[in-house]
């Protein structure tokens, strides 16, 4: 892929096509558009409402019910934003990289490694930039560690300890009951969440995977595990006030919050009533028993991970924690490191001293932005765009799909119990 593409012209707002209207499309355009650099001119989208809600913001873009109408008579424009579902990005990716517009990606790229190393050829044959939206690496927090560890002061990085704690209800929303919650829908957990770690790992240790283990499984979400008087639906059921998944509290419980009413509530129903979340449960997935969805993704997985030049790792996603961000531990040969998600602490071994820094901003989740990762990712897709330089993206199309063979290894490994070696 060139890495210097022409840049946008200058003297006119950069011109981006959004194909996938959900909550993270709509989060990449709007932000884009309210930096003022940046308009949307087309919005494909086959749910109406999603449609007219992203048409509300955007009340000057063109609209189509799919991607291929637009991408039949191609608009003048620098990019696509491309947020579809997960098993949908490949086709997308790579007709608008033909076109010859700049492609901004929603993680995972796609659903099998054959598609995926044919968006990375597709981009690499058109000389188009693509930013995969690994957003961990754009974070304020990740910069501070990143700086940390580049500066040597934890010497040389031996092991890292990393937590992906998913949260019991968020489990229950995305991966039980919601849109990720199988396989053949979607992607393998390890894909579809914990690209972003794998990912966030290598960036942080600063080397490729040459080797994984992995163990998990589906232990609780189970039919054998719903208790005695349990409904299929909550609104029916008689031990729902004492259960940890109940939809209700999880969902009325929102009304009333902007940001839990933007998710995880806008995925049940764009009612901001009882009355309509009710409802919504009534008639949708989202009221359904936990113990009763044809849910098959793990809720539970630990990846055993060796780096060239010896580092280890060890990852842990797990869906039985309270939701919040994820944490590191980094021990080095000179230093020891500990973060939060928001905080940082570093143990000097020759001092002795500890030291804090406090470069986390916002929540963990989507309706918080990802700890500033959002509206980063997208101001520097913007820079790429306006400069012509792909320097500004953080992971080239060859280091995201490093991350995602990490994953698929992962997988391999859980099933088939043993050790997967990744060539350099």
């Amino acid at each position: 892929m060139d890495q210097n593409p022409a840049p946008a012209p200058p003297g006119r707002p950069l011109r981006l096509i959004l194909a996938g209207a959900g909550l993270r499309g709509r989060t990449y355009a709007d932000h884009a558009a309210d930096t003022g650099r940046a308009e949307i001119v087309a919005i494909a989208e086959p749910d109406p409402e999603r449609a007219t809600a992203a048409g509300i913001r955007h009340p000057n873009a063109e609209r189509y019910g799919d991607w291929r109408e637009l991408a039949d008579r191609p608009l003048e424009a620098d990019a696509v934003i491309i947020a579809t579902q997960d098993a949908d990005h490949v086709e997308p990716a790579i007709r608008f990289a033909e076109l010859g517009y700049h492609v901004l990606l929603e993680k995972p790229m796609a659903t099998g490694e054959d598609d995926v190393r044919r968006i990375v050829a597709a981009v690499a044959g058109a000389g188009v930039m693509l930013a995969v939206c690994h957003v961990l690496r754009y974070t304020p927090y990740t910069q501070g560690v990143k700086a940390i560890v580049d500066s040597g002061r934890l010497g040389d990085i031996v092991s890292v300890e990393h937590l992906e704690p998913v949260g019991w209800w968020h489990q229950a929303h995305s991966f039980v009951r919601g849109n990720w919650r199988r396989e053949d829908l979607a992607s393998p957990m390890i894909l579809a969440k914990s690209s972003h770690d794998l990912d966030w790992l290598s960036y942080i240790v600063g080397s490729r995977v040459t080797k994984v283990s992995s163990f998990g499984s589906l232990s609780h979400f189970r039919p054998e595990n719903r208790p005695a008087g349990a409904a299929d639906n909550c609104l029916d059921c008689s031990v729902e006030s004492t259960c940890p998944y109940s939809a209700p509290r999880l969902y009325l419980g929102c009304l009333g919050d902007p940001r839990r009413e933007r998710w995880p509530l806008d995925a049940v129903t764009r009612s901001r009533t009882p009355e309509g979340v009710v409802r919504a449960l009534r008639e949708g997935p989202y009221g359904r028993c936990v113990y009763a969805c044809d849910n098959d993704v793990v809720d539970h997985q630990v990846v055993n991970l060796e780096y060239a030049g010896g580092a280890t790792a060890s990852f842990t996603m797990t869906a039985f924690t309270p939701f919040t961000h994820r944490k590191t531990r980094i021990f080095g040969t000179r230093g020891f490191l500990d973060g939060d998600g928001e905080r940082v602490t570093v143990t000097d071994f020759v001092t002795g001293e500890e030291e804090t820094f406090e470069p986390g901003l916002g929540g963990p989740d989507a309706g918080s932005g990802h700890g500033g990762g959002d509206e980063r990712l997208v101001d520097a897709f913007l820079e790429a765009l306006a400069t012509g330089d792909a320097a500004h993206i953080l992971s080239d199309p060859a280091t995201s799909l490093e991350s995602h063979l990490v994953a698929w290894a992962a997988e391999r490994s859980r099933h088939r119990g043993t050790v997967e070696h990744l060539p350099l």
